[in-house]
Parts: structure tokens; C-alpha cells; sequence
């Protein structure tokens, strides 16, 4: 197999990383909830948040959590408790129900 030039590594470097960068502008787009009159439409929500549903977390703070692109336990171990005490819509209980099942599920927020 021949050796590839630099030219040719570097223009599929460029074209991999377009395409990643189009699959995560997609992703946030499909997150995206449209507001109109002052409410949202829940039914985005309601395909999204099965994952939080399931664990009994608050309306409010499943839909914080899908704002922010985190769609199940697993997606937690990206942001820092902090920064998921923060969002809007989490409230005491919610952050200690999140932080028993990521217990449980013997995972970790970011330090």
C-alpha cells in the first residue's frame, strides 16, 4: 500500500472533522426546544427525556437537563456537579436524586 502524501492526510483530516462538526450541529438542533408564546413545545421534550422520566426527576429539571444536551445518566459524567447545580430548574432534590443513581451506577461527575 502506498504511502499517503501530507496533502492527502490533511485534506481527510479537514473533511473528518466537517463531518463531526455537522453530526454535533445536528445533535444541537435536534435539542433545540422552540418556545412560542411564552411556552415551549413539550412534546420535544416528552421524546426526549424517557431517560429522566425513569429515574423520577421534576419537569423542570428534565427539561434543564435536555437544554443542555445531557439525554441520560451516562451524558452527566461530561459536566461538573457545580455546573448541573446551576442550570435552571435544578432544584435540591433533583441533584440528590441524580447523584444517588450516578452512585449507583457506580459513575462520576467531572472533577
Amino acid at each position: 500500500m502506498a504511502k499517503k502524501s501530507a496533502a492527502k492526510i490533511k485534506m481527510e483530516a479537514a473533511e473528518i472533522k466537517r463531518a463531526a462538526a455537522a453530526r454535533r450541529e445536528e445533535k444541537k438542533q435536534a435539542s433545540e426546544i422552540v418556545v412560542t408564546n411564552g411556552s415551549a413545545d413539550l412534546d420535544r421534550y416528552e421524546s426526549l427525556d424517557g431517560a429522566w422520566r425513569e429515574i423520577g426527576l421534576a419537569a423542570p429539571a428534565r427539561r434543564a437537563l435536555i437544554d443542555d444536551g445531557l439525554f441520560e445518566l451516562a451524558d452527566l459524567r461530561k459536566v461538573s456537579l457545580a455546573a448541573v447545580k446551576e442550570l435552571h430548574g435544578m432544584g435540591p432534590n433533583a441533584i440528590r436524586i441524580l447523584t444517588t443513581e450516578m452512585k449507583k451506577a457506580d459513575l462520576s461527575f467531572r472533577k
